[in-house]
């Protein structure tokens, strides 16, 4: 009989507690992980009362408005970019060493390891007509605007790499061309 009126209580708690709404929470066990707290870091008052202003964290950038990169993506700005834009980064086997590294994460699948534009999905004919190296009229500007923001089949690497990795990659892609010729 005490087993009998356990289960029916169980049963009347689980059919009061399935027929609610679904889509809004029953119970909040952890109301913040439900309903963030939002702040603004630059208007944090001290405990004194004064307005703290907050210098944003060291590498970020500014993004309101500012550009980072402005040289726009068209035909006229690869060629600004072609004649006009060098690389700040001095050439030394550090920077090879890293480009070589992200090169083989970004760039071999398709332009090859050599830079002659057979790569495994290019064996694999997953996509054709990549170009080899030798065959472009290539500089440190063109080649930091493509991967900024691609080429015809090749889409932008801007958010994989960071700025100083692209430029890593540029020197690396300059030294397999030149090892083409």
């Amino acid at each position: 009989m005490k087993s009998l009126k356990i289960v029916l209580a169980l049963l009347v708690v689980a059919s009061i507690v399935s027929c609610n709404n679904k889509r809004t929470p029953q119970v909040q066990y952890m109301p913040d992980m439900y309903v963030s707290v939002p702040y603004d870091a630059n208007g944090v008052t001290s405990a004194g009362g004064k307005q703290v202003n907050r210098l944003p964290v060291a590498g970020t950038v500014n993004r309101n408005g500012d550009v980072a990169y402005d040289i726009p993506d068209t035909n006229e700005g690869y060629e600004k970019a072609k004649a006009e834009l060098k690389s700040p980064l001095e050439k030394n086997e550090e920077n090879l060493t890293k480009g070589k590294e992200l090169y083989t994460i970004y760039c071999s699948a398709c332009h090859g390891t050599k830079g002659d534009g057979n790569g495994v999905l290019s064996q694999r004919e997953k996509f054709n007509g990549i170009p080899n190296y030798k065959d472009r009229e290539l500089t440190e500007g063109s080649i930091y605007h493509v991967i900024m923001y691609g080429k015809n089949l090749m889409g932008s690497h801007a958010s994989q790499l960071r700025y100083k990795e692209r430029w890593q990659v540029v020197q690396y892609v300059e030294k397999l061309r030149s090892e083409l010729k």
